[in-house]
């Protein structure tokens, strides 16, 4: 199955006509979201609760996990240990993880996160945390896919049976990490399309979320992309496809020009509000 969603719920007018929309109506259009607020601060158990609540039994989440656990938080502020971290963590998550609405946690790397002997025990650990859980792991050095290195990441990956996150982003000449929609794990596959504004990309100002997404993939963008998600769902029982291309509101145009492009179909959605008559 390939389900389509967007990174937050609550932005995309396109796609629910509101400004600011909840939860249960966002699951009356796409069969997947990416959370992120786990990332800032590992959430109340009872918001987690909430969530699971708020959508229909076939809707399934992306977590993006703790910053901490990703090696981009001063997790030692709040934790006495790594392992008093995830227990945190998974302890938050445990509503969500027994209502089988679980697509995957989502570990996201900074680009910092290089192709070392460290970091790669580094993501042993994290499978051992997580043993008994589906990982997308994102990697956003370009070291990771250098020529005489690729082969090893891609069966380091498939080992540890952690799906690679196949990312759409802007080709940075000093990190460029590239388009590569290889599988490497057939019961999940996850996507993630961040656009293609490298200017946008690299901004450090006081405005840069504003401009870091700014981008609107156009007809042939999106026949590319869809061809490669069609060949990933060949190989992998469920693929995920998140558009976070949303800094100027693009990621749900987006979404549903793919749905049609693949010609997806998707039932037992939440109710979309009657109008009037």
């Amino acid at each position: 199955m390939i389900r389509l969603g967007l990174t937050s719920f609550n932005e995309h007018e396109t796609l629910t006509g509101k400004k600011r929309s909840t939860l249960y109506e966002y699951a009356g259009h796409l069969p997947l979201v990416e959370m992120d607020t786990a990332y800032y601060g590992i959430p109340k158990q009872e918001s987690v609760k909430n969530w699971v609540e708020a959508v229909p039994e076939d809707f399934r989440f992306v977590i993006k996990v703790y910053s901490g656990i990703s090696c981009q938080g001063e997790w030692e502020t709040y934790y006495q240990s790594e392992e008093e971290m995830i227990q945190a963590f998974l302890h938050s998550m445990e509503p969500l993880i027994q209502s089988g609405k679980l697509f995957a946690f989502l570990v996201q790397f900074s680009a910092s996160f290089s192709c070392t002997k460290e970091n790669v025990n580094y993501l042993v650990k994290i499978r051992q945390w997580f043993s008994e859980y589906p990982i997308a792991v994102e990697l956003r050095s370009g070291t990771w896919y250098q020529p005489e290195l690729i082969k090893q990441t891609l069966g380091f990956m498939k080992q540890q049976d952690f799906s690679l996150v196949i990312v759409d982003e802007p080709q940075i000449p000093t990190n460029p990490v590239p388009f590569y929609p290889f599988v490497t794990n057939e019961v999940f596959t996850l996507f993630r399309f961040h656009g293609r504004n490298a200017a946008g990309w690299l901004a450090n100002d006081k405005e840069w979320r504003k401009k870091r997404t700014l981008y609107r993939y156009n007809k042939e963008e999106i026949a590319e992309l869809s061809q490669a998600v069609g060949a990933a769902a060949e190989k992998s029982k469920e693929v995920g496809v998140i558009f976070n291309n949303n800094s100027g509101g693009d990621a749900a145009g987006n979404a549903l020009d793919m749905q049609a492009e693949l010609n997806l179909e998707y039932e037992n959605l939440n109710p979309k509000q009657m109008g009037l008559f």
